[in-house]
């Protein structure tokens, strides 16, 4: 994908905005590719990558009920609709116990689908008001690119950091299920 983007002559830049307003690879794809593999400046990628993963953000959580609506129309849209929706509302215990603060950090650990895109998704499941939910995704997200900004810049060693701390985190999930 991102060779075809290049061979379009589109902006590097561009390319990190459109990455991390993806679901799922968000701005936790799209620094290691800006660090990485294009060799920008790490708080050039950071600031892109924030814009780029905040994009979708006021759209899900303004229009989200509507999208769901007009999606779920379809056979296979509903199906998606109520199995992202019932897997966000499972995952969501502690942003519904601590609302703000619950929905700042699900969206900061970086994850997978633990983003601005589920954590949208769940605000609007909980009924958080807009600007509550946008102040605490925003942050989430510097949290997030701020952690992946750092393991990008270490290497080797901040790939050995992120693999035992997502195969902690991971262990420690499964204890408790």
């Amino acid at each position: 994908m991102i060779e075809e983007f290049l061979s379009w002559n589109i902006p590097q830049e561009l390319i990190i905005v459109i990455v991390s307003a993806l679901p799922v690879v968000e701005l936790r794809g799209a620094l290691p590719l800006a660090i990485n593999l294009f060799h920008m400046t790490w708080y050039k990628a950071f600031c892109l990558a924030v814009i780029g993963n905040l994009l979708p953000v006021p759209i899900l959580l303004l229009f989200l009920d509507s999208l769901a609506k007009a999606v779920s129309r379809v056979g296979v849209g509903r199906r998606v609709v109520n199995w992202v929706f019932e897997r966000t509302r499972r995952r969501g215990g502690t942003i519904g116990k601590y609302e703000k603060i619950g929905l700042t950090l699900f969206v900061a650990i970086p994850l997978p689908v633990t983003g601005a895109w589920t954590g949208s998704i769940a605000a609007f499941l909980l009924g958080i008001k807009f600007r509550y939910a946008f102040l605490s995704i925003l942050f989430g997200v510097i949290i997030a690119g701020a952690i992946v900004t750092s393991l990008c810049l270490l290497g080797w060693l901040g790939a050995v950091i992120a693999g035992v701390g997502l195969s902690a985190l991971t262990i420690l999930g499964w204890q408790k299920t």
